[in-house]
């Protein structure tokens, strides 16, 4: 069997929510101006009653709203599949799988927190959203909620990937969003970076601060909401791990390791943490596998302490693997993954070792994806690369060791409206952009 489809009535009803079973569990967030835990009320202000109190949560499963569910079903169950032209191509006695995300309206995975957002603000009576994306897969995705519940939606775009990327702006313009470059001179934020760097491409930590700036303005009828980092959006997404599990137990199998890129984390999360729980309530040795680029390796290379989660430092502060908020990656093709920081459950989960991370650099990555376009059929986006070359290692371990290996991934998006990274790639143009700790904002 090729591909593994659920029905309705299989598909999951709940959230799984891994701090439940974490023995040590990440450090509150902080208030930046107190240094104290920051407190429902503070967070209230920034965000939506409802996914502040996921995201403090600690039960292990919140039930998804019906009508959360009603939408999912749109696109969900997205199917697991085996990749069997890819394991003929690598000549691997090694079983691979990939969920494949990139089936829903967006082309990425990120509806599936973007829906429940957009859902708990407007039954919280707000009007106005505001958020921020990099390569525009977010972006996208809560463009795509928002209509359905008639949301007016602000985006500030990483101005890198608003140039690179124009037909992802022009989802979010079909589906009603505005969508700003970031750094802009609408904020206090943006000008204050232009006053510095009149030529500065931008980061995600730049377009959050000025996202956040929007939102506090008209804390009543306006609320920020953002696709990856916190503890709620990564809930959000183990929707789907939590399909991923019946389906290998479907095909019959569970997988050696579970393969996710990570930016911030929000699809690692999706496929691993399910899988994280038979490791921890079960005792289950599966490898968890979080790929970062290499020119920006906060898991990596990155120091484990407290940060801002934007540039302008108007976030609390997150304990968490960071390059620092003022860091500045490269201009490479794979705009959702160039962020500073990793989450703080994920974090947490590196820190004490559960998990593993590793940093590949561009080439490496686009060589995977275009041996999976060409085997597969399906263009992936440039993010979801760094998942298949991660996969594609672990095939040719499993080949040098004679080892039956089963390896499972997510594929995160497609890259149909990618294309130009792809003709950069066939053009010879592209390079490994190197990891510069130098490469900060000079603050006046």
């Amino acid at each position: 069997m090729k591909k593994i489809l659920l029905t309705d009535r299989q598909l999951p009803t709940r959230w799984y929510n891994i701090i439940a079973d974490m023995k040590t569990r990440p450090l509150p967030p902080l208030n930046p101006a107190t240094r104290q835990p920051a407190t429902p009320e503070e967070l209230n202000t920034i965000f939506a009653e409802e996914l502040v109190k996921q995201e403090i949560s600690t039960e292990r499963y919140i039930e998804i709203p019906e009508e959360v569910q009603d939408i999912y079903r749109i696109y969900r169950c997205t199917p697991l599949v085996r990749a069997r032209a890819l394991e003929k191509a690598l000549d691997t006695p090694a079983k691979i799988y990939f969920k494949n995300e990139s089936v829903s309206p967006a082309g990425s995975h990120k509806p599936n927190t973007a829906i429940p957002q957009a859902f708990y603000n407007a039954r919280q009576g707000v009007k106005y959203l505001t958020t921020e994306t990099g390569g525009g897969q977010w972006g996208t995705a809560i463009a795509f909620a928002a209509q359905h519940f008639q949301l007016d939606l602000k985006v500030f775009m990483v101005k890198v990937s608003y140039n690179q990327k124009p037909y992802r702006k022009l989802m979010m313009n079909t589906w009603g969003a505005e969508v700003i470059p970031s750094p802009s001179t609408l904020t206090q934020a943006g000008r204050h970076i232009l006053a510095g760097d009149p030529d500065c491409p931008g980061s995600l930590g730049m377009a959050i601060s000025e996202a956040i700036e929007m939102a506090v303005r008209h804390p009543e009828s306006t609320k920020y909401c953002l696709g990856s980092v916190l503890n709620h959006t990564l809930l959000h997404q183990t929707i789907i791990g939590e399909e991923a599990v019946l389906q290998m137990e479907m095909a019959g199998e569970q997988p050696d390791v579970v393969i996710g890129c990570f930016g911030g984390g929000s699809n690692f999360a999706g496929i691993a943490f399910p899988f994280l729980r038979k490791n921890l309530t079960g005792g289950a040795h599966i490898r968890v596998v979080a790929v970062e680029p290499a020119s920006c390796p906060k898991l990596t290379r990155g120091a484990f302490r407290y940060d801002f989660g934007d540039t302008a430092g108007l976030t609390p502060l997150l304990p968490m693997y960071t390059l620092g908020h003022d860091f500045i990656p490269a201009n490479i093709h794979a705009g959702g993954l160039r962020y500073h920081g990793a989450g703080a459950i994920v974090s947490q989960l590196l820190k004490d070792g559960l998990m593993e991370a590793v940093a590949l650099p561009q080439l490496e990555t686009f060589t995977a994806g275009m041996l999976f376009a060409r085997t597969e059929g399906i263009i992936p986006a440039p993010e979801s690369m760094h998942a298949i070359a991660a996969a594609v290692r672990e095939a040719k371990k499993a080949k040098e060791e004679g080892i039956s290996r089963t390896i499972l991934f997510n594929l995160s998006g497609h890259g149909m409206v990618d294309l130009y990274a792809y003709e950069q790639y066939l053009a010879g143009n592209l390079t490994d952009e190197e990891y510069m700790p130098e490469n900060t904002i000079e603050r006046g």
